[in-house]
């Protein structure tokens, strides 16, 4: 049975794109075949995705960007043909995002480790239980350490929202490889980037299961 992650977040400036384009590799060189589709207005998935076409040896991922009437429809036609389906979601709650999170079998907010992102969580949240939608908060761009970190987490936790343990840090393998189309398993798997992403996908898996 197909695994539909919606990662969603209102803010900008979170890391939500750049996420969902490592997720997608994350699965895609374990041998699963990954779909995404792109339903943010600004596109950026798709335009990584444009850029990933031009890399001869990047392995295989399947973009959609329906939206709207069809999009209900198209994550029920990708869901048929793949292992996991990624939904880049708006940033803002509308019809098109209540449809990617009900779709979803898990629900990932990225958020920095500052109050704005935390509260601009919230809305996400709401919807997530309101569809009944298991979800998970993802510490991004993250200082190893700190103050402000810490006592976001303490925040996080002490409202009861569920943080996962492995946490992205501010590092520019990201970036890097996201302007090649690639994903920082594919470009630097040994660095501390390449072994953060591991983590945020071996954890997942526990929730996809």
């Amino acid at each position: 049975m197909s695994s539909v992650i919606t990662v969603a977040q209102q803010k900008g400036g979170a890391g939500k794109t750049t996420l969902a384009a490592n997720l997608a590799v994350a699965f895609a060189i374990t041998g699963r075949r990954v779909a995404m589709l792109d339903i943010d207005p600004q596109h950026s998935l798709a335009r990584w995705h444009a850029l990933r076409a031009k890399q001869k040896d990047a392995i295989a991922i399947t973009l959609s960007d329906a939206a709207g009437w069809r999009l209900a429809a198209e994550v029920e036609k990708l869901s048929r043909a793949h292992d996991v389906v990624l939904i880049d979601s708006p940033p803002q709650i509308d019809t098109d995002a209540k449809l990617a999170i009900r779709a979803a079998t898990l629900v990932l907010v990225p958020m920095q480790p500052s109050p704005p992102d935390l509260w601009a969580a919230e809305g996400t949240l709401k919807l997530a239980a309101a569809e009944k939608r298991p979800v998970r908060l993802l510490l991004n761009r993250a200082p190893s350490s700190g103050k402000l970190r810490a006592g976001i987490e303490h925040d996080v936790k002490a409202a009861g929202h569920p943080l996962m343990i492995a946490v992205l840090g501010n590092r520019i393998g990201f970036a890097t490889a996201f302007a090649q189309g690639l994903g920082v398993l594919e470009t630097a798997p040994k660095a501390v980037a390449g072994q953060e992403m591991r983590a945020v996908y071996n954890e997942l898996l526990q929730y996809l299961t």
